[in-house]
């Protein structure tokens, strides 16, 4: 491996983990910005959804921003409004301003995500290594290091405002440290004969777009509720159920970090089945064993069977794009995750709903199957894509 492909990943890996730590940080400290706005289940959902309102908007144009400023520029200027906004979590009085400033974090975080992956695909394509798991295992990574700053600030009694300001110092100094080594070689605009072949005329995007929104949607129910669900229906202590979502990210972390081993030895096909199989499993053991380890055991496992669905069906996007010469794919890539995107859009509001008419035991019991559902979807977008690749062969 040339010295400069180990520094490109090296800085993508530090980015990927960087946005974890931002997303871990402010996702464990829910049940403490619920109590500083007064919100209920029901209203609080309303209010995460404004993140996932300010990521859509974002991935419907990074796209196109990254093909004329670059990833690295997006990167470190959607980063360092990422870390502006950040602490302003902190001074929302009402349920209101949470939400509109959810709206702006999302924004700079969904700019951040999409750059990032797309300097990842141009990593992946110029070391022909599956890297995807290994760059989204540091994003967990980072969740995890946030979830356990969280935990520490809770335990110490901070309010989210000092702890996140601290967070949000730390991130900007370390991403500009790393933003020069972003590969700035990305993937080139779709030519014109290309772009006619649009990602809405193929079912298999369609299906790989269904993967990643039953992923997000039970990793962003396990990511905004599972320390309000530790605390309100088992009883822990907001700094114990801090690593409740700790324990899923480090889960889903390690599982990632044996995805390039995994792939290879068993196909994207079945890692996506039998991981939808045991992430649906984990929600359901969680939400109906009353017992402590219950709930970690349970997360845990749903984030091993969440681990490679997101990357692997950014990876299968890319590849569906991917043109003779290798360049194409990013019209792919962001049509899919704008799908994904979605998923964190409907979740909050659904799970809180639910958890308004029901309890949120019943919401996050409905998020596992919502997980399992990946299982039928990877299994007909690989039906679907040998379809499309019999046409092309018989074209040719």
């Amino acid at each position: 491996m040339l010295v400069g492909d180990r520094a490109d990943i090296n800085a993508v890996l530090v980015v990927f983990a960087l946005n974890g730590v931002i997303f871990g940080s402010w996702a464990s400290r829910v049940p403490a910005l619920a109590t500083q706005v007064g919100a209920a289940e029901g209203t609080l959902g309303l209010a995460l959804v404004g993140a996932s309102i300010g990521m859509i908007f974002a991935a419907s144009l990074t796209g196109r921003l990254a093909a004329r400023y670059g990833a690295r520029v997006l990167v470190a200027g959607s980063g360092v409004a990422a870390c502006v906004v950040l602490p302003l979590l902190g001074l929302s009085p009402t349920i209101a301003l949470l939400g509109l400033t959810l709206v702006l974090l999302g924004a700079s975080v969904g700019t951040l995500d999409v750059a990032m992956n797309i300097a990842a695909v141009t990593v992946v394509r110029r070391t022909d290594r599956p890297l995807m798991p290994i760059f989204h295992a540091a994003f967990s990574f980072g969740g995890l290091l946030g979830a356990a700053g969280a935990a520490l600030a809770a335990f110490a009694a901070w309010p989210p405002l000092p702890h996140l300001a601290v967070v949000a110092v730390i991130v900007t100094v370390t991403l500009l440290a790393v933003a020069r080594a972003v590969p700035v070689e990305l993937i080139p605009d779709v030519a014109p004969a290309a772009a006619a072949r649009t990602p809405i005329r193929r079912p298999v995007l369609w299906l790989l777009a269904a993967v990643a929104l039953c992923s997000a949607v039970a990793e962003g129910a396990s990511a905004d509720w599972s320390a309000l669900f530790a605390v309100e229906y088992r009883g822990m202590h907001e700094a114990s159920a801090a690593f409740v979502y700790g324990t899923f990210s480090v889960a889903m972390a390690i599982t990632r970090l044996l995805g390039e081993r995994a792939e290879r030895r068993f196909g994207p096909e079945r890692l996506l089945v039998g991981g939808a199989l045991i992430a649906g499993g984990g929600l359901l053991l969680a939400t109906t064993v009353h017992t402590t380890f219950a709930i970690f055991a349970g997360f845990a496992l749903a984030g091993v069977g969440l681990a490679y669905a997101f990357p692997i069906a950014l990876s299968l996007a890319g590849d569906a794009g991917r043109r003779a010469d290798g360049t194409g794919g990013e019209r792919e890539i962001g049509f899919v995750t704008t799908i994904a995107y979605s998923g964190f859009l409907a979740g909050p509001p659904l799970i809180g709903g639910i958890a308004h008419v029901t309890d949120l035991a019943v919401a996050l019991s409905l998020a596992g199957v919502v997980a399992a559902l990946i299982a039928p979807a990877a299994l007909a977008a690989a039906a679907a894509g040998r379809r499309e690749r019999r046409l092309v062969s018989v074209r040719d």
